[in-house]
């Protein structure tokens, strides 16, 4: 029994191992292509160049304009960020406290988002109504509306887990609503807080098709876009793109490895209760 399970689980781990390896080759291949020069890159192939040129790089960063998207990008992720951490977590707090048939109703209405499409045509009508199409502000409210239902979700469900007599004992030291929440419960979700960061930042920062819709000015574009600016420009140069692709991808391959441990952890936290 001990050697059939352990040439099952070796079985496993040299399976695992070949996906992971195929996942892997084609950031490899872009990767190695960003250092060739043109005519060599044009192959796609995975031999190392013949003479590395890390100079392709400067030449995306001036010619992209990656340094103004890049800019957009963050601003971006981080007010979107910073507007889906406040509203879903005291909505989330308030549905998972009051076990009424109304706010179930609100919170299912609320998750709903999640599986339904988003109508774009509709959506331009909105915001063209209220002035929003082609902001900043706007595409920062939309990345947020995108995050909501999900993440009220997680919140929901990893509130469910704190116990409500930590309510009860700040309500009687005469802590207000606000404050009972912010002193009390908000310290207590900084699992669940740090995966909605993290998850929402990654979400909003690989956003194309958002801000292709609604943002006309070439000024607004986040990276995404610019990277699919670029590719039309130079779609001959594939080591100038390849390099502009991993300029894009970094920042997001980064908090991703920085983070991975609390993604894990905050959605299996947030999945015990619901």
């Amino acid at each position: 029994m001990k050697r059939r399970k352990f040439i099952n689980q070796l079985l496993k781990n040299v399976v695992i191992w070949i996906i992971s390896l195929i996942m892997f080759v084609p950031i490899v291949l872009v990767l190695i292509n960003s250092f060739k020069e043109r005519y060599e890159a044009s192959s796609m192939s995975l031999q190392l160049p013949k003479l590395w040129h890390a100079d392709n790089y400067g030449v995306v960063i001036d010619q992209g304009k990656l340094l103004q998207s890049f800019l957009n990008s963050a601003t971006y992720s981080i007010v979107s960020v910073f507007i889906v951490i406040i509203v879903t977590t005291m909505a989330a707090f308030v549905l998972s406290r009051r076990r009424t048939k109304f706010c179930k109703a609100i919170y299912f209405y609320v998750t709903l988002g999640i599986a339904l499409p988003m109508n774009y045509v509709s959506l331009m009508k909105v915001m063209q109504f209220t002035y929003l199409n082609n902001t900043q502000f706007g595409i920062c409210l939309l990345y947020a509306a995108m995050q909501i239902p999900f993440t009220v979700f997680l919140m929901y469900g990893f509130i469910g887990t704190v116990p409500r007599e930590l309510d009860e004992a700040g309500v009687i030291d005469g802590c207000t609503p606000l404050r009972l929440f912010f002193s009390v419960v908000f310290p207590l979700l900084k699992p669940i807080i740090v995966t909605t960061i993290l998850l929402t930042f990654m979400n909003t920062w690989n956003e194309f098709v958002t801000p292709l819709y609604y943002l006309s000015d070439s000024k607004l574009w986040p990276m995404a876009l610019a990277v699919y600016n670029f590719f039309g420009q130079f779609q001959m140069s594939w080591n100038l793109v390849s390099a502009d692709i991993v300029l894009t991808s970094l920042p997001v391959i980064l908090v991703y490895l920085l983070g991975q441990k609390y993604i894990i952890a905050g959605m299996t936290s947030g999945a015990v209760k619901g």
